[in-house]
């Protein structure tokens, strides 16, 4: 049975790995803004008709049901300790640019001008974009790559040594990878260290992704602000 399942975790490890990365190729030359969010969505959708035909849930992949009052409240100190795993991730990602002199942690990628330079100053992209955070960012790429990711890893990894933490860096690495295509290698190095820090933080909370959720999309509606009040560089 333990094989089985390792086959079947390695098989819906590649299938759907592979198919949010031909839709994402696929989509960018129609819409290269949205081709992320849009992949995503359409891979998310994918899965859940996958696990509904197995008769599972997203609750098995860390959208777990919030019984009572005490569990709901118990999301804000747990957000607070993703946040602090967030905020050690950028901070070490930053030093280390510091200390070994990458030039390129300093310089605003392209694409990510290409992408979000309209923002400032424009209400109606500004809420498109904050939509998008909370659908296709927050909720999806929590989902996929902690949720779904995170979990099958530990599937196909059950019984190793150290199955915990390729069942961290794997989905983290191609977390990155997901965002090399318009923020370049600082993206890549800055997503997957964000990325490990989610995973382990996933794990530590026994696989609970509500407040890897609410920290993902209050990080993201904050950078967003800035970029539409100017703020940003």
């Amino acid at each position: 049975m333990e094989t089985i399942d390792r086959r079947r975790a390695a098989i819906e490890l590649a299938a759907f790995g592979a198919l949010a990365f031909i839709l994402r190729v696929g989509f960018d030359p129609l819409f290269w803004r949205f081709a992320g969010p849009a992949s995503l969505i359409a891979t998310l959708v994918c899965v859940a008709y996958y696990l509904r035909r197995r008769g599972e849930g997203w609750s098995s992949f860390g959208l777990i049901p919030l019984k009572g009052v005490k569990a709901k409240l118990m999301v804000l100190p747990q957000a607070l300790l993703v946040f602090g795993f967030f905020a050690v991730a950028v901070a070490s990602v930053l030093g280390a640019g510091e200390a070994f002199g990458w030039a390129f942690m300093k310089d605003t990628p392209a694409g990510v001008e290409d992408r979000w330079g309209d923002v400032e100053g424009n209400l109606p992209v500004f809420l498109l974009w904050l939509g998008i955070v909370w659908t296709a960012a927050a909720f999806g790429e929590e989902m996929f790559f902690r949720g779904f990711l995170v979990t099958r890893t530990m599937a196909l990894f059950r019984g190793v040594p150290f199955a915990a933490v390729f069942a961290v860096l794997i989905p983290a690495l191609l977390f990155g990878l997901g965002h090399f295509y318009y923020q370049g290698l600082r993206g890549l190095i800055t997503t997957a260290a964000i990325g490990i820090a989610f995973g382990a933080a996933f794990l530590l909370l026994k696989r609970n992704l509500w407040p890897l959720v609410l920290v993902h999309g209050i990080v993201d509606t904050l950078t967003f602000t800035a970029l539409y009040l100017g703020l940003e560089d």
